[in-house]
């Protein structure tokens, strides 16, 4: 911890952008867990909530191929501000959804809303190789994650409250205002960083990162083992499982909560263990040990207070897998082309999570148990390390 202190204390726009951070995940948490509540009580399928599920990491899939060109030729700060003002108005244009005939609004607005929060992650995350030395700039990723699962851990257990005792629509207001005082940090926020003035096409220079990705496949492959993080989008999920188990426990709003609460403990304490420890060679066991307690959580999923402690080693191992495996794509890529490597990288990994968020609707709609969903989860984790396995030994062994 006292590293990430240090880092924070010596990189003043570091220092802010994750102080912008911070509140911004903190309130997105309020609506996240409203939009979930909101759609138990309406009472819809759970084709709808995996469809709603899905639609928070569709958006990102679909602008990845414009979004990164653009960010290797705008400024960073004027383009960033523009994304949180769309992410305020679609935010308090929530307040707008009553009843099952406003789903259909629901669904524009999280759409807006994502496609925003996304393009402005991507841009973030382009823009930390630029600013930051690399001997640090695996410890800033770990900073945007343990900043992500604290703000997570906080924001979930807090909104749960918020939701059962105020309502969705205070829900939505707290996260409009957050967002609110997020934009007007980053607008004093001293940004400088040199643009690309190149004259090419956007046809052109995707064309040039197509190239540049088979010229250089470790970085395809090492955005592919990043991309099966995604695995861990367990939106969908949690709320079937409130669903069927947990809502003649506890309430709705409570439960969601507390389980992404849990989670979130696991994915805040992880790193702060495993910072030292892991290595290129000892990624591979974080996905064998991310698969075995999926199987824990399975095992767990029917008793409530079992499944808080399961949800937090179910987290335990996420944050690392995450903030490795993109320091790896950053690492290798040349920094001409981080914005759109990190673009299509980003593609990748909310493609796997939109699918997983559906195929978890699917395979519930035809009836297979949650627990066999999870343990199939498992099994990918295990598979995944096998993969990582092969791209250790054939690029990274010797190297």
């Amino acid at each position: 911890m006292k590293q990430y202190i240090q880092l924070l204390k010596n990189e003043e726009v570091l220092r802010r952008l994750t102080f912008i951070q911070l509140i911004s995940y903190f309130g997105a948490w309020f609506s996240n867990v409203a939009i979930y509540t909101l759609l138990i009580e309406m009472h819809v399928s759970a084709g709808v909530i995996a469809f709603v599920a899905a639609l928070y990491f569709i958006p990102g899939v679909i602008q990845a191929p414009i979004s990164g060109t653009l960010i290797d030729r705008l400024d960073p700060k004027k383009l960033m501000l523009f994304l949180l003002s769309i992410e305020i108005v679609s935010t308090f244009s929530l307040l707008l959804i009553n009843d099952h005939s406003f789903l259909w609004i629901l669904y524009i607005l999280i759409f807006i809303r994502m496609g925003a929060a996304s393009f402005y992650f991507t841009a973030e995350m382009s823009l930390l190789p630029k600013i930051l030395d690399h001997n640090v700039l695996r410890q800033a990723n770990e900073i945007h994650s343990i900043i992500w699962s604290f703000s997570y851990t906080v924001g979930m257990a807090i909104s749960g409250f918020v939701v059962y005792l105020l309502g969705v629509k205070i829900a939505f207001i707290l996260d409009g205002s957050l967002f609110l005082i997020g934009w007007f940090l980053l607008m004093g926020t001293p940004l400088h960083v040199s643009v690309s003035k190149s004259g090419e096409s956007l046809i052109k220079m995707m064309k040039k990162t197509f190239t540049y990705l088979k010229e250089n496949k470790h970085i395809f492959h090492f955005m592919l083992i990043h991309s099966l993080v995604g695995l861990t989008s367990y939106d969908a999920l949690v709320a079937l499982m409130v669903d069927k188990y947990y809502s003649s426990v506890i309430a709705t709003a409570l439960a969601l909560g507390l389980i992404h609460a849990s989670r979130a403990v696991g994915l805040v304490i992880g790193p702060m263990f495993l910072a030292k420890w892991i290595n290129d060679k000892r990624l591979f066991y974080i996905f064998i040990f991310q698969g075995i307690t999926l199987l824990i959580w399975a095992a767990t999923m029917k008793y409530f207070y079992l499944s808080l402690m399961a949800s937090v080693l179910v987290g335990f191992f996420t944050t690392t897998l995450w903030s490795y495996s993109y320091t790896l794509i950053q690492h290798k890529t040349d920094k001409s082309y981080y914005g759109r490597i990190v673009a299509y990288n980003d593609m990748i990994f909310l493609l796997v999570a939109a699918l997983t968020a559906l195929l978890t609707g699917e395979l519930a709609k035809i009836g297979l148990s949650l627990e066999w969903v999870v343990v199939y989860l498992a099994g990918a984790f295990f598979l995944s390390s096998l993969y990582y396995l092969w791209i250790y030994k054939k690029y990274m062994e010797f190297q």
